[in-house]
């Protein structure tokens, strides 16, 4: 957000960072909230009219601005979770991108309608100065590309949530001079001359529809001058660029007299940009376009939460909590969702940045606080507490106030003790928690961290749970050998978190941090040939398991929350057995998901009138969390594996198969029948993007082959001279990739890189005959080793 007119004070209210400033990136999302009136000049009563559950001209509009840097992707998911609408940024000349798509996805998967903005129109105008027709042309394919990813993953339920210029639900913008505008806009200036309606004006500015000067008539067809969007949009624009950059004052007077243009004596003696700058600020005020685009084509809280209610609670779809939240109710009861925590200037403490899906929030009243692993019925991480303070995000400044009602975002004072990243905060007592957020990135990179001075050893424990709750993705742990480790989606998140921890968090301590290193997950590939059979250590109880692979569409499936263990498990049964082949009655009895409650492996009972199976269920399954949380060929977590429990023979004395017999050997039998399923390593695989001229394609594939990288496409550009080429390479030989590039094509080429998929490391990581040579580098079989 920034403000329309040069204003004393911060340029960028949502900027809240100082890196964020240098670089000129978002790193951190950030709310404010935006009362706005809106007269009828802007927004005539007719097209209000249109407008559902509005009582008026006023609005609040709460906005948050998120990054668009894929490695931030966790931030995102963060602010999606809380909003209604999306309003997504596509640049004019590079068009859709990896971030466009990865931000799409997660919107639409979030049941949140996007609106689009194509910016950077200045500098088609004023770097690239391309013809109308080429500029008509690549507006026409970035709106067809943005259709396409909305086509491929929109809701059902939603509806059409396509984007079109003549709808009003794309516009034009140059973000940096502050100008924008939406069709209706120009619409609106032509109706009253060509005695149209508006509406007929808006379709017409669209498309293969031209206008004859000479013989004043519409047609389908025609050459590119007298196309309708060329000549009634761009044309005006360009004539008042090439006026003001080529100090053509007196043309540019005339034009300010017809479009009814007021500059003042001061702004007139402004020269070239900074004079451009204000007549389209006064012409074409970005705020006025963006606004009624979202006023218009956003729903409200009233009307998204209608749909989206069912996505988001994990109770009964007719329980209080889910009626209040589905009829945007400010007198039920209390739901609230933290979708991050933000920190305050008093060290150590943090808002919770949430929304309120239901009710009304206020200070001082006892609310329950349900953390991720809340489950309803039990006690744990559940608490009941007041609220101290309630404020609103203004940017940088949080404003208190005495209650937020629903629809509205807001900060809670007095929570950050209870909830590490997220939770649900409600009133009802029988209310069951909001679903957990899925990130579309995974933490892969990893650093272990060490403070340079010993007697800092506190501030780093202490530094390291404030960075937890800082960022919705960071993950810290504790290695056996004592050593601190970060864990970050990709090099510049971790740059960011290690900044944060040591310069804030640890008021400048210094850090001794370990070159980057890559968390791998162990898998198999085959079903476990024979039955493998363990004895508790007082050999009193046997337990027969064997291990067989899930396949990657269901652990892809399971990755994405398509498939949780709060599914019912007779649906969830079936799903499996028709779509996955499995045996129906093993499909119904999945005991638990592991690790971490929802991860990729599962443990089913293929048992058949087993005694005292039940009383041995929960010892088995902890056995099996421990089993898939350190595998056995190199301690890391496991994917994407079936343990199916065959048979049990149990002591009669229940004495004798307590969880001190019963865990250590499910752990052991777990291992046996892993490692007799033809155990593998799998690395993490970034998609990488790289936009580079046509000469230096060769160096690209030379740096790519160099790092097992494989390229997937590489086609030209329309409209200019780059190529774009699309390529796998995995993360452990990422590190670097990008100085590295820039070197071999003289930083020509531009890269992004997104975490995509696990795939196999070449090679079987337990063959001994293999013999690792130091000093040179290993062929491709040798790597698992």
């Amino acid at each position: 957000v920034t403000s329309p007119l040069p204003t004393p004070g911060p340029p960028r209210l949502t900027d809240t960072r100082s890196d964020e400033a240098e670089r000129g990136i978002t790193i951190k999302s950030t709310g404010i909230s935006l009362y706005n009136e809106v007269t009828a000049e802007d927004i005539s009563d007719e097209r209000m009219a249109q407008v559902k559950d509005s009582d008026g001209r006023e609005f609040l509009i709460n906005l948050i601005d998120s990054p668009g840097h894929v490695d931030f992707s966790a931030e995102v998911t963060a602010a999606l979770r809380i909003t209604d609408g999306a309003l997504v940024v596509v640049d004019c000349i590079d068009g859709v991108s990896v971030q466009t798509e990865t931000v799409l996805r997660q919107a639409l998967g979030e049941r949140i309608k996007p609106v689009v903005t194509i910016n950077k129109l200045d500098r088609g105008f004023l770097e690239l100065q391309l013809d109308w027709e080429s500029m008509h042309a690549a507006f026409v394919k970035h709106v067809e590309n943005i259709n396409v990813i909305i086509a491929t993953y929109r809701d059902e339920t939603m509806g059409d949530l396509q984007v079109y210029p003549e709808k009003g639900t794309v516009s034009f913008s140059a973000g940096l001079h502050g100008w924008a505008f939406t069709l209706p806009m120009f619409a609106r200036m032509y109706a009253k001359k060509f005695g149209v309606s508006e509406d007929k004006m808006t379709e017409r500015l669209w498309g293969d529809n031209y206008f004859n000067p000479a013989e004043k008539k519409w047609t389908k067809t025609g050459d590119s001058a007298h196309r309708a969007f060329n000549m009634f949009v761009l044309d005006p624009i360009g004539k008042i660029f090439s006026a003001c950059m080529n100090d053509q004052m007196d043309k540019l007077q005339k034009m300010l007299v017809s479009l009814n243009i007021k500059l003042t004596k001061e702004d007139l003696e402004l020269q070239g940009k900074q004079l451009l700058k204000r007549t389209m600020q006064r012409w074409l005020p970005a705020h006025k376009a963006l606004l009624e685009m979202m006023i218009l084509n956003l729903p409200s809280p009233h009307a998204s939460q209608k749909y989206r209610t069912e996505l988001l609670y994990t109770g009964p779809v007719d329980d209080a909590a889910a009626t209040g939240m589905k009829n945007c109710d400010p007198n039920g009861p209390v739901m609230l969702y933290v979708s991050k925590m933000v920190p305050t200037s008093d060290r150590g403490r943090f808002h919770a940045f949430g929304r309120v899906f239901s009710g009304t929030i206020q200070a001082g009243v006892k609310l329950r606080i349900m953390g991720p692993n809340f489950v309803p019925g039990k006690k744990e991480d559940l608490y009941e507490k007041s609220i101290q303070r309630v404020v609103l995000f203004m940017g940088r400044k949080q404003e208190p106030v005495e209650s937020v009602p629903v629809g509205n975002t807001c900060g809670l004072v007095g929570v950050d003790q209870f909830l590490v990243k997220t939770g649900t905060i409600t009133s009802a007592p029988d209310a069951f928690p909001m679903k957990d957020m899925k990130f579309s990135v995974s933490p892969v990179v990893r650093c272990a961290v060490e403070p340079k001075n010993p007697q800092d050893l506190p501030k780093l424990v202490e530094g390291l749970k404030r960075l937890a709750k800082s960022d919705p993705m960071v993950v810290i742990s504790i290695e056996e050998s004592g050593e601190h480790i970060v864990a970050g989606a990709g090099e510049l998140h971790m740059e960011i978190c290690l900044k944060d921890l040591q310069d804030d968090f640890m008021n400048g301590a210094p850090l001794k941090i370990s070159e980057p290193v890559v968390s791998y997950r162990e898998t198999v590939t085959a079903e476990t040939e024979v039955e493998c059979m363990s004895k508790s250590p007082n050999k009193h109880n046997r337990l027969y398991f064997k291990a067989l692979p899930l396949g990657d569409e269901l652990t892809d499936k399971i990755d994405q929350g398509e498939i949780t263990p709060r599914d019912d498990f007779k649906l969830r049964g079936r799903l499996l057995a028709d779509e996955y082949g499995w045996d129906v009655d093993i499909a119904r009895k999945i005991w638990a998901f592991g690790p971490d409650i929802s991860g990729p492996n599962l443990i089913c009972d293929a048992t058949k009138a087993v005694q005292y199976l039940s009383e041995i269920k929960d010892s088995v399954v902890a056995g099996f969390n421990w089993v898939t949380k350190e595998g056995v060929v190199a301690e890391e977590n496991m994917r994407g594996i079936c343990f199916q429990v065959l048979d049990v023979t149990m002591h009669a004395d229940a004495i004798h198969r307590g969880g001190g017999q019963i865990i250590p050997t499910a752990r052991r039998v777990a291992y046996s029948a892993f490692l007799m399923a033809t155990p593998r390593l799998m690395e993490p695989v970034f998609y990488v993007e790289i936009q580079a001229p046509a000469d230096c394609i060769t160096a690209i594939y030379t740096v790519l082959a160099r790092r097992r990288g494989h390229v997937t496409a590489d086609n030209p550009k329309p409209g200019s001279p780059l190529y774009n080429i699309k390529a796998y390479i995995p993360v452990v030989d990422s590190f670097g990739f990008e100085t590295d590039l820039r070197t071999h094509t003289q930083g020509q080429a531009f890269c992004l890189q997104v975490f995509d998929h696990w795939a196999i490391v070449p090679g079987d990581p337990l063959d001994k005959s293999i013999v690792l040579r130091p000093l040179e580098p290993s062929p491709a079989p040798h790597l698992a080793r």
